[in-house]
């Protein structure tokens, strides 16, 4: 059995969805591939003991206070391959970004292959069931342009703003 929940962020509305045990989504309301990972699922609306803890991170989040999520278990219902990126994501620390470039290279070694398509990384990162929490928001292209995000790119813009504590362009002076 899964829980739903809603949570009313600055930036919109959140559904936050666990088991009993973990957190297995949380989405922009309407984004790309809303509740994929989850689909034909009984999903009931209830509060959990994870959905509430979500809630205080989320709280703590939207704060800019840098809330630590490792407390959190989570528990993406993904492929191994997206498993393996979304690890490597969990790693970029706030306030932080990456390219996709960035995170093909780290996986390849830690895989021991020479090599992973940035293209094969972005397909797993744009696919991400647990948003904010697993920052893919913080994945951007070789040149330092925002690109793709399944909320969409002014979302992407003000989640980092909300870490950087400044405009984008400031950042980028």
């Amino acid at each position: 059995m899964l829980y739903q929940q809603s949570y009313h962020s600055p930036l919109g509305e959140l559904t936050l969805v666990s088991n009993e045990t973990a957190l297995v989504g949380l989405w922009f309301k309407g984004q790309k591939y809303y509740q994929a990972t989850i689909t034909g699922q009984p999903v009931q609306l209830q509060e959990t003991s994870v959905l509430k803890q979500v809630t205080r991170w989320l709280d703590a989040y939207f704060l800019s206070k840098n809330p630590s999520p490792a407390e959190i278990p989570l528990f993406p219902q993904v492929t191994a391959f997206r498993r393996a990126v979304l690890a490597v994501l969990q790693e970029v620390p706030y306030g932080q970004t990456r390219t996709y470039g960035q995170i093909a290279q780290t996986l390849a070694t830690r895989l021991h292959r020479r090599s992973l398509s940035a293209q094969a990384v972005g397909g797993a990162v744009g696919h991400n069931p647990i948003a904010l929490l697993i920052p893919c928001h913080r994945i951007i292209g070789s040149t330092g342009k925002l690109t793709g995000y399944a909320a969409g790119l002014a979302k992407k813009a003000q989640l980092l703003e909300l870490e950087l504590g400044m405009p984008l362009a400031e950042k980028l002076k």
